[in-house]
């Protein structure tokens, strides 16, 4: 599996950290071991650019996925598919913020670090096919990501 991290937003990304985490998840996810994906993490104009060009949504936002391949999670007992998974562009002064409001919130523990994990797997999650436009998505989605979230804490 090859796991690209660039830190390009100018603040504090834990790189090692944040591919160990892609690494987990798509290997819980059992994406083929020879897939690829590139996670770059930006500033906030570059991001909002990002976010016009390709969402059509003004200002910026906290991760973007791109998906090459089209690849989907394994299935036990069935060989996975190769190829490229995608790239994810995260924006760790978003995810600063974000984290700021859930420790307002009464979350007072809650990091920078947490959210930039959290938006990790979300955005891989989008890379594999996952959303969560409707309910049932969304419960989907959201409860994966919290499950795999929770196993790589306690590993």
């Amino acid at each position: 599996m090859t796991i690209e991290v660039l830190n390009e937003s100018g603040l504090t990304l834990d790189v090692q950290a944040t591919s160990r985490l892609a690494r987990f998840v798509m290997d819980r996810l059992r994406v083929h071991p020879l897939a690829e994906l590139c996670i770059k993490a930006v500033d906030e104009p570059t991001i909002a650019e990002l976010n016009e060009k390709w969402m059509e949504k003004q200002g910026p936002t906290d991760v973007l996925a791109f998906p090459m391949d089209e690849l989907r999670p394994g299935k036990v007992n069935e060989e996975p598919e190769e190829g490229v998974l995608g790239d994810l562009v995260l924006c760790p002064a978003v995810a600063e913020r974000q984290a700021t409001e859930r420790r307002e919130a009464g979350q007072a523990d809650y990091t920078t670090e947490a959210e930039l994990q959290l938006l990790t797997v979300h955005g891989i999650l989008h890379l594999l096919g996952y959303d969560h436009a409707e309910p049932e998505e969304h419960r989907v989605m959201f409860g994966l990501q919290d499950q795999l979230l929770a196993e790589y804490h306690a590993s």
